[in-house]
C-alpha cells in the first residue's frame, strides 16, 4: 500500500540532482534543495505530489491514493510540463528562473535557481506586520510588473500570496511557486484550482467561478494588507456570506498613504468587475504617484513595466 506523501530522503539521486533537505509542502508539490551532481551549484527542485490524490509508495514513486484517482494523476503530469515548457520561456528579473524539468519517479520536477534571501511570509509573521509603505512599494511593484508579463502571455500565476514571495538581499523580490501557474483559453479559465483562505477571490473557489487576471491582482491586494495587518484577511467565501472586512483606507489612513490604501480596496472587490482587469492595470495607478512614496525605489528606471525590457517579445 502507497504511505502519505513522505518526502524523498537525503542523498536521492535524480536526473543529476542530489536531495539535500526537504524545505516546503505545497497543495501540489513538495520542494527540497539539491545540488547538482556534477558540481557545487544548489537547486530548488519541485516534485509534483498533489495533496489530495497522490501518495508515496516503497519504491519512491508517486502513485494514485486510491484507483479512481489515477486519471486524475496523469492529467496532472501532463499539465505540470505543459506549464513548465511555458513558464521555462519566460524571462525577467522578477520571475524565477526555470532551469529544467524532468519525469522520474512517475512524476514530474521541476528545477529552480537557488536565491539566498528570506521569504515575505516569514518576515511579516516576525515583524507583526506594520511594513513601511516604501517597502511595500519597492517590493510588490515589481511583483506585478512580473504578473503583467504572466497576464500578457495568458498565463495566471493563482497563488500569489506573501509566502510566495522571496526576497534577495536589498529587498529584491522574486515570485515563487510557478507550479499553480495556468493558461488561459481564450480568455478565461475556469475556478477550482489551487486554494490559499484569505487570498484566492471567491471566483477561484468554483469551477464554474469565472478566474483571470483579476483573480491574481485580488490575491495582491490581499498581500499587501497582509504586510501591513499581520495576518491573512478573512477568506473570500466568508466576505461572501458575510463581510465585515473594513476598507483599508478608512482603517490604516493615520499611517499609510491614501494612494496605497484605495489600491488595496480597489484589489480586493468581491465583484471581479469592480477590480483593476490585470496587473498591469493596477501597477499603472501604483506608478503615477511612486514620486510620493519617500525613499522608494520605483522612480525613474525603475518604475517602468515589464512592456520596455519585454515589449519585443509580443
Amino acid at each position: 500500500m502507497p504511505s502519505d506523501r513522505q518526502s524523498l530522503n537525503p542523498g536521492t539521486r535524480l536526473n543529476g540532482y542530489v536531495v539535500q533537505s526537504l524545505l516546503a509542502r505545497g497543495g501540489f508539490s513538495l520542494v527540497y534543495l539539491a545540488t547538482e551532481e556534477d558540481g557545487a551549484d544548489e537547486v530548488i527542485l519541485k516534485e509534483l505530489v498533489p495533496k489530495r490524490i497522490a501518495a508515496r509508495a516503497e519504491n519512491d514513486a508517486v502513485v494514485p491514493r486510491e484507483p479512481k484517482y489515477t486519471e486524475d494523476i496523469l492529467r496532472a503530469r501532463r499539465l505540470f510540463f505543459q506549464e513548465a515548457k511555458a513558464l521555462a520561456s519566460l524571462r525577467h528579473p522578477n520571475i524565477v528562473v526555470i532551469r529544467d524539468f524532468f519525469l522520474a519517479n512517475n512524476t514530474g520536477y521541476l528545477v529552480m535557481q537557488y536565491e539566498q534571501g528570506r521569504n515575505l511570509g516569514s518576515y511579516v509573521h516576525e515583524r507583526g506586520g506594520k511594513l513601511s509603505a516604501t517597502f511595500i512599494f519597492d517590493v510588490f511593484a515589481p511583483v506585478l510588473d512580473a504578473l503583467a508579463l504572466l497576464h500578457s502571455r495568458s498565463m495566471l500565476h493563482l497563488d500569489v500570496k506573501p509566502g510566495n514571495i522571496h526576497l534577495r538581499h536589498g529587498d529584491y523580490p522574486i515570485l515563487l511557486d510557478l507550479g499553480a501557474v495556468h493558461p488561459l483559453s481564450r480568455g478565461r479559465t475556469r475556478g477550482g484550482q489551487v486554494i490559499t483562505a484569505g487570498y484566492s477571490p471567491v471566483e477561484q473557489y468554483y469551477r464554474g467561478g469565472h478566474i483571470g487576471p483579476w483573480s491574481d491582482v485580488y490575491a495582491v491586494g490581499a498581500s499587501i494588507r497582509t504586510c501591513i495587518e499581520g495576518k491573512a484577511p478573512p477568506s473570500a467565501l466568508d466576505r461572501r456570506t458575510q463581510d465585515t472586512l473594513i476598507p483599508a483606507k478608512h482603517q490604516f489612513r493615520k499611517r499609510y498613504p491614501l494612494i496605497l490604501l484605495e489600491a488595496i480596496d480597489w484589489a480586493m472587490e468581491m465583484d471581479p468587475t469592480k477590480r483593476p482587469k490585470d496587473a498591469g492595470d493596477l501597477l499603472r495607478a501604483l506608478n503615477r504617484y511612486a514620486d510620493e512614496i519617500p525613499g522608494s525605489k520605483l522612480t525613474g528606471s525603475a518604475s517602468q513595466p515589464y512592456s520596455s525590457i519585454d515589449r519585443d517579445r509580443h
